[in-house]
């Protein structure tokens, strides 16, 4: 048996916007499916609901994997203070920093990419849809 797990993002409307942007930093494909598309929860008269997400997700060949959804407006959603990071860690540095530099437009860097004691290349960013990423390269294999 083979277990995984994925960082499932809730968003209030946003989700589309989200998982395409996440596709477009790290690559991969967005699947979606509406709350319409479900056919089991009625639109609100302006119709936001039957237009969000119900499910979506990004898959991507380097193993990149990330679900996300909309709440929807009857339930209550806060998404917190840190409650959630979502940790990135590869071995290369140039592929990282590439999904860095995505990351950090219209977001707040918390913690400068840069190397530290535990990483060769460690940095801390909230991107524009307010969801705290952590990014780092594996320290290498000592025996």
């Amino acid at each position: 048996m083979s277990i995984t797990t994925t960082t499932h993002l809730n968003f209030r409307g946003q989700a589309p916007e989200a998982l395409a942007f996440y596709a477009a930093v790290f690559g991969g494909e967005v699947l979606s499916f509406t709350f319409a598309q479900g056919g089991d929860e009625r639109d609100t008269a302006d119709g936001a609901v039957g237009t969000q997400l119900k499910w979506g997700g990004v898959s991507a060949p380097s193993g990149f994997s990330l679900m996300a959804f909309d709440v929807p407006p009857g339930r209550a959603h806060d998404a917190g203070t840190d409650a959630v990071y979502v940790s990135v860690r590869g071995t290369d540095a140039a592929e990282l920093t590439a999904c860095w530099d995505a990351l950090v437009v219209g977001g707040t860097v918390r913690a400068g990419l840069a190397p530290a004691g535990f990483s060769p290349l460690y940095g801390m960013v909230t991107d524009r849809f307010g969801v705290t990423w952590v990014l780092d390269v594996l320290p290498p294999v000592q025996s």
